[in-house]
């Protein structure tokens, strides 16, 4: 068996050094002299991928490794609530992965590159480091402002002040009761092991220490002196190729056009969010297939360089290229450590190639590294580099790629675009429209609603019913990417929902009444209505007009669209966030059913903020009617008929459902939506705002009496229409609740849009009923009643729907 010569062997002779710990130790470190003069030594790291080509796989492994070790520390809900911080430049990438273990938590990295126009949320030194300054720019302020524990990644943790240092200056600012630090390894000496328990005790918090390997390195006096000397001796002398065996270099590198997502992130120098992670994660195989069509046949031996702080990018890239290619594939960085590079196989730092700064660094220029590349024998280097470093100096006679095509016969350049926080509130939102009005596009009065979609009037989106059903079930089309047919009503049907109206008009009003008054009381004094288009829209206009009749107020109201599965508009958001205060934003919707849009919300405005950096929005819904106890601003939580659920566009000033469909819908556009003029004669959007607004006079007392009521009781969320759903998905062996639309207005939408399968209606349901039972006679659709259903009635969606299904009794399903 072949004897393997540990890389700490030379030092460890020559300066007295000991390593002394666990026996993997001397596996995970080897030593080099720093040609630094605050610490003779360097512990090199195999596995951090820094200075040592190393499997990427195993290189991510131990950093996911060591992010499980956390989670299971920290317990799930810890997790949940964690922020990992990483340290630049050498812990980078360490920290996203460590990240990525404890279960997709948010990702912040120091950094040494300042960024015009970023706010600094902290910063701190590192004393015995070649360059000391550390920045913390994050997009997103809040994101260290939580109390949940904050995780603290470095690859050593040695004397504990850079990180004691660090818990410092943020504690100051963002107390918090929990801190976990994480290293690769832990080299405190015995004087040292007591200095963590001590500070925990001194900020009144917990500080945990997670490590892979525990060790110590004992050094002898005049160690520093020592060392300084060796490195003058043997400066002169370093390993590398000399220059008769050089290749000769040729101009310019092959560029591979990754396809990086637009947006996302490079890294965590201004934070990495899990929504970030996921797009990394669906982009990476096309991203990998350009890299690996690009390199030249026969290779057999990779390196995918990093760039100092950009390191978690080119790790993903290269591990998942480890996986698609029969290449041996290697990874590590360049840096901006001075360290000896002597070619003896007793050390750790073999070769150095030296070259320019190429990344206009703050510090002026200087000389970067890469270690252990010259004579590695790669048949190919994959240069990655962000934007910011794509500059004349990488390319010029010295550059990084010029020394790269020294020693090795195929040079390839991947460019990730380096990513600038926007500043919404100035320059994209400067890029958005203003917000449709009426006239022109709605039949709503223009200071009634200002919509923040884009008018798609012009473009054929309609599909039949049955067409649209099976695409959406089976997959291949998603509900927003096109529109149902308009439902045209019959006469009995229009004369049902006049009845319905004149019956429930005065109910409607008092809960108006009593949601406006909440919302004055709890959530602003002067709100900023934002509905969701399109059922929120007449319910939004009707508070509106509450507020300005009961109290003489004229607050702003404007429709944006939100879509299952994809989010809220983000633009819209942006626009809102840059013409008025978020914390005033009050979004309001109909009413609720099992409380998916409810969910949608709340996880849509978390990853905008996170993204973002635009904190203040409150996603909690202000709701006409609660019958799925899904919300605690509500006017009432019984199930009855709000007759605008009856039609369409018909009664939501003529505008569609939303669309969102990557062909239409740009960078800077709204989501769309069409204006259906041509339905102008069914119209009756203004009447049912006007029959309404007629009673509130008469209901005033009423509904603020009500409203007194509510803000004395609990209204903490019970969520018993989605426990009602997910039941009944059961019962019914359908076994998707998205297939399952509780209440009156859901079961009304789905007669109106989709495929209906049955519906079930609580035995003794009346008048509320009258519109749903017409529309299913019309249909074909069998009505159940159900005794103690929790809403008046629940529509079914047919479950795994193709055209020519049958129904339950084995009818045909007629459309």
């Amino acid at each position: 068996m072949k004897n393997v010569v540990w890389t700490g062997t030379w030092v460890a002779e020559r300066l007295g050094v000991e390593l002394v710990g666990d026996e993997k130790l001397s596996d995970l470190l080897g030593l080099a002299l720093r040609r630094n003069p605050r610490r003779a030594h360097l512990l090199v790291s195999n596995v951090l991928g820094k200075h040592v080509p190393q499997s990427p796989s195993v290189v991510y492994g131990h950093g996911f490794a060591l992010g499980r070790r956390v989670r299971e520390l920290l317990g799930a809900e810890g997790a949940r609530a964690a922020v990992v911080l990483g340290y630049a430049e050498t812990a980078t990438g360490l920290g996203h992965c460590v990240a990525d273990g404890v279960g997709l938590a948010p990702y912040l990295h120091s950094t040494r590159r300042p960024v015009p126009g970023v706010d600094t949320a902290g910063g701190f030194e590192e004393s015995h480091s070649h360059a000391t300054s550390h920045l913390l720019l994050p997009e997103n302020p809040a994101l260290l402002a939580g109390a949940g524990p904050l995780v603290l990644v470095d690859d050593e943790f040695s004397t504990g002040n850079t990180v004691l240092n660090t818990i410092r200056d943020l504690h100051a600012r963002y107390p918090r009761d929990r801190y976990v630090v994480v290293a690769l390894v832990d080299m405190r000496s015995a004087a040292d092991l007591g200095r963590l328990a001590e500070f925990a005790t001194e900020i009144g918090a917990r500080v945990d220490l997670v490590a892979a390997a525990r060790g110590t390195v004992n050094l002898p006096e005049g160690v520093l002196e020592k060392g300084q000397a060796l490195v003058a001796e043997h400066e002169t002398t370093e390993s590398t190729e000399t220059a008769d065996s050089r290749r000769p270099w040729h101009p310019g590198a092959a560029r591979v056009e990754l396809g990086w997502p637009r947006g996302l992130p490079d890294g965590g120098r201004h934070g990495f969010t899990p929504g970030h992670r996921i797009r990394l994660d669906a982009a990476l195989p096309a991203m990998v297939a350009r890299v690996a069509d690009a390199l030249p046949d026969g290779a057999r031996r990779v390196l995918v360089l990093g760039f100092e702080e950009l390191m978690y990018a080119p790790l993903r890239l290269a591990r998942e290229l480890e996986q698609v290619v029969s290449a041996e594939v290697r990874y590590s960085t360049t840096t901006r450590s001075p360290v000896l590079a002597l070619d003896d196989p007793g050390y750790a730092i073999r070769t150095r190639l030296v070259f320019p700064a190429h990344d206009d660094p703050d510090d002026g220029p200087g000389e970067r590294y890469a270690y252990n590349v010259a004579g590695a024998g790669f048949d190919a280097v994959v240069a990655v580099v962000d934007s910011a470093a794509d500059t004349p100096a990488l390319h010029a006679p010295d550059g990084l790629l010029a020394q790269l095509a020294e020693h090795t016969p195929s040079v390839l350049l991947a460019v990730v675009p380096s990513y600038v926080p926007a500043r919404p509130s100035t320059e994209r939102s400067s890029m958005l429209p203003e917000p449709l009005r009426g006239p022109a596009f709605s039949s709503y009065a223009p200071d009634e609603v200002g919509w923040l979609l884009q008018d798609l009037s012009d473009v054929t989106l309609e599909a039949p019913t049955e067409e649209r059903e099976e695409a959406i079930q089976s997959g291949g089309a998603h509900y927003a990417e096109s529109l149902p047919v308009e439902y045209q009503p019959s006469p009995q049907y229009q004369e049902l929902f006049h009845t319905a109206l004149g019956t429930s008009a005065a109910r409607i009003a008092q809960a108006v009444g009593a949601v406006t008054e909440l919302v004055l009381a709890e959530r602003s004094p002067h709100p900023v209505l934002v509905s969701l288009a399109r059922a929120g829209t007449p319910v939004g206009v009707l508070m509106r007009r509450w507020a300005k009749h009961r109290h003489g107020l004229d607050l702003p109201h404007y429709a944006v669209s939100i879509v299952r599965g994809r989010g809220i508009d983000a633009n819209a958001l942006r626009w809102l966030a840059a013409h008025h205060d978020p914390a005033d934003v009050v979004f309001v919707d109909g009413w609720t059913g099992k409380g998916a849009i409810t969910r949608e919300l709340t996880e849509a405005i978390r990853e905008f903020e996170s993204a973002e950096g635009i904190t203040g929005f409150d996603p909690e819904i202000a709701v006409l009617a609660d019958p799925g106890s899904c919300v605690r601003t509500y006017g009432t939580r019984e199930d009855f008929l709000i007759p605008s659920a009856c039609l369409n566009s018909t009664v939501s000033g003529l505008i569609s459902r939303t669309v969102l469909r990557s062909d239409l819908v740009g960078e800077y556009d709204f989501h769309g939506a069409k204006f259906y003029r041509e339905l102008a004669g069914s119209d009756v959007s203004v009447d049912f705002l006007d029959a309404v607004a007629a009673h509130f006079p008469d209901v005033a007392d009423a509904a603020v009496a009500q409203a007194k009521e509510l803000l004395a009781t609990d209204r903490t969320p019970t969520w018993e229409g989605w426990a009602a759903v997910e039941r009944i998905s059961e019962e019914y062996e359908i076994h998707d609740v998205n297939l399952v639309k509780p209440g009156v207005g859901e079961t009304t939408r789905v007669l109106l849009r989709r495929v209906p399968w049955k519906i079930l209606a609580r035995a003794g349901a009346g008048t509320d009923l009258d519109h749903v039972r017409l529309l299913a006679q019309q249909r074909g659709v069998p009505v159940e009643e159900v005794d103690e259903l929790p809403y008046t009635c629940v529509g079914l969606i047919h479950p795994k729907y193709t055209r020519g299904a049958t129904g339950a009794d084995g009818k045909a399903v007629t459309v």
